[in-house]
């Protein structure tokens, strides 16, 4: 089991984004590069730290802590799938219905995400351990180790998880789809 340890100062935020129409897109290195990139220049602006995070090909997880008293994380969303959508709005030309083309939308993201505000240190570590065991959950990998596209490396080297971690039996149930 990992010991997950944050600092105690700011409101952290479990999110789960989905792709259009489940589109298994988002590893592809264009996504990725923008992604990465989009998340740098909202950070520049309007902070916030991320606690873990894993890149599954048609879903993201993640944890973000903000500032004490800042919850504006749907700000920040929108400004970092606009970003992408954007940067990648020539090589992803996928159908889209009418609604979504009158609003110029481009057919990355669907339109929402899935928020929850973690309530105490186990809470967090549930839900970082299932982040980090998503990509075995998925049958995408043998091990989480082998999953390029999270920030389980990071946790490693953090001292948060041992390399050959396999997953916390407690996360078993949990589904956040």
């Amino acid at each position: 089991m990992s010991r997950y340890r944050r600092a105690t100062t700011g409101t952290s935020y479990f999110f789960t984004v989905v792709s259009h129409r489940r589109c298994p897109i988002l590893c592809d290195q264009p996504i990725r590069e923008a992604l990465r990139s989009a998340i740098e220049r909202v950070r520049l602006r309007l902070p916030f730290r991320i606690d873990a995070m894993v890149l599954m090909p048609d879903h993201l997880h993640c944890i973000w802590t903000l500032s004490d008293g800042d919850t504006n994380f749907s700000t920040r969303w929108s400004q970092i799938k606009h970003a992408v959508s954007y940067a990648c709005r020539d090589a992803y030309e996928l159908s889209l219905s009418t609604s979504r083309r009158q609003k110029r939308e481009a057919p990355i993201w669907q339109r929402r995400f899935w928020e929850h505000q973690i309530q105490d240190e186990i809470d967090m570590e549930r839900h970082v351990d299932y982040i980090h065991f998503n990509p075995v959950k998925h049958g995408l990998v043998g091990a989480v180790s082998e999953w390029p596209y999270s920030t389980f490396a990071r946790c490693v080297r953090d001292g948060i998880y041992a390399v050959d971690w396999g997953g916390n039996p407690d996360c078993e149930g949990m589904r956040f789809e």
